[in-house]
């Protein structure tokens, strides 16, 4: 009971101070941990853990809709987890399904966001697909606030996929590859990204305590804000999270500047 109790004073003080300073308007999440999460309690598979993890996504959105953060990107599968055993895969595929779901009901009872999913979705399967594309249809003109999930994501690859559709939409316009390389900004391969018209993330959260992006939003990421922690991401609280925007909070950003 008391320990409860100092819990809630604790977040509340962590609360009044966040709301005193800026907030970011857009807060990235590397969702890491799941599994190593699942291992150090005893859990029957890996599967629970993810289990876990997808049960806390719904209460970081919460969390941001609280603090009325515009924009939130989580990383729920990258590239290099399809090398994962196939089991696995098959549970998290039946978990995004499961949860985008319970995002759209969600959607119904808190702040709309508009939901989008990034990546190679050509990956998934053509059950996940169409379930991200019906959620993406409903929630389309939910602006302007954005839910986006980087499914089957992977840095170099969208940066990769940029590139490719920039010069094939160049080249049929008639532009020579010449032309092309000697006007060449870094505006222009921004503008093919996954997500051109989302801003940068401000904040970019990792759990599990990994020190690296792991290629999150690279190019988008240069002024990002970092906040590692070690919890790993099932275990995930409130208090972590106010504590990773007070840290954005007292820092000072130059931009580059």
């Amino acid at each position: 009971m008391f320990d409860r109790l100092a819990y809630r004073f604790y977040e509340r003080r962590l609360e009044a101070g966040v709301l005193r300073g800026p907030l970011p308007q857009h807060v990235g999440v590397i969702l890491d941990g799941n599994r190593r999460f699942a291992r150090k309690h005893g859990l029957v598979s890996a599967a629970e853990g993810h289990r876990r993890g997808a049960d806390k996504v719904e209460q970081l959105i919460g969390w941001c809709d609280e603090l009325e953060i515009p924009v939130v990107t989580l990383w729920a599968l990258s590239t290099d987890n399809f090398q994962r055993d196939p089991d696995e895969l098959h549970s998290i595929f039946e978990l995004i399904e499961e949860k985008i779901a319970g995002l759209a009901e969600q959607q119904g009872l808190a702040r709309k966001r508009r939901m989008r999913a990034v990546g190679r979705r050509e990956l998934l399967p053509a059950s996940t697909q169409e379930a991200i594309a019906k959620l993406e249809a409903e929630s389309a003109a939910y602006e302007p606030h954005e839910l986006i999930v980087a499914v089957g994501y992977g840095g170099r690859e969208e940066i990769t996929d940029a590139v490719r559709r920039m010069l094939a939409d160049r080249i049929a316009r008639g532009d020579s590859l010449e032309g092309i390389a000697a006007g060449l900004e870094p505006d222009e391969i921004g503008r093919y990204l996954y997500a051109p018209d989302v801003p940068d993330p401000d904040l970019i959260i990792r759990t599990s305590g990994e020190l690296r992006l792991s290629g999150f939003l690279l190019w988008q990421s240069a002024y990002s804000e970092y906040y590692f922690c070690d919890v790993f991401w099932p275990a995930f609280r409130r208090i972590d999270f106010l504590r990773a925007i007070r840290s954005y909070a007292q820092r000072q950003r130059r931009l580059g500047r």
